[in-house]
């Protein structure tokens, strides 16, 4: 099972890839992920991008792409994978198609998210975290027994930067400006395939599960 997972921040792309990691036994790829863990580990593309993170750059396209190839020649990704948030451009998708070719192994299938944006709006901009355990609310679907107090500490619940209103309108944006041609470019090669993720996570998954198998 190879699996890239495609749709807005917020479609519940991450849910899903965790649940379907635990039910196959195989890895979920998430871009910061292995970044992080190759930062730890302290490979060469690993420290490459610490020098960039720790100067508040972002990541180029390069290194990203070269950590995304060392986890995937991994033995560990041997049995399959899912791809959660790369690629994310047209370049990244390109540069995937030659890893694949290189390890001789291909694409099984691209899963679409699609979430009403309002929808996708509502549910980032209603999270919650507690500043001193980290637990986490929704004000819409999880919310705490006081309002802006964490039921575990009794912390003060905050809502971070990225999650702001006109914070995640901008992510929308850019998403549809550089993600949104992945949708045709894999579909024209027929491998995409449509969930419709506006569901309960576990219908959502049922569904999932059915595309995949």
């Amino acid at each position: 099972m190879r699996l890239i997972l495609l749709g807005a921040p917020g479609a519940g792309k991450g849910t899903q890839a965790k649940k379907l990691s635990e039910k196959y036994g195989i890895p979920r790829i998430s871009t910061g992920d292995i970044l992080r863990e190759a930062m730890q580990k302290g490979t060469a593309l690993g420290l490459k991008a610490k020098s960039y993170m720790d100067s508040g750059q972002l990541v180029p396209d390069d290194v990203v792409i070269g950590i995304v190839e060392e986890k995937l020649k991994d033995k560990e990704c041997i049995k399959g994978w899912i791809l959660d948030g790369f690629p994310r451009t047209l370049q990244q998708a390109q540069a995937l198609d030659r890893i694949l070719t290189g390890i001789r192994t291909s694409i099984g299938h691209v899963l679409n998210f699609e979430v009403n944006e309002e929808k996708i709006i509502k549910r980032i901009s209603g999270r919650r975290s507690c500043e001193s355990c980290q637990s986490a609310y929704h004000i819409y679907f999880n919310r705490p027994q006081k309002d802006g107090v964490c039921d575990s500490c009794g912390g003060r619940l905050i809502q971070r930067n990225d999650d702001k209103e006109e914070t995640v309108r901008e992510r929308l944006k850019v998403y549809q400006e550089k993600t949104q041609p992945l949708v045709s470019y894999y579909s024209e090669r027929s491998l995409l395939k449509k969930i419709e993720a506006d569901d309960d996570i576990e219908n959502v998954f049922t569904r999932i599960c059915s595309f995949v198998l």
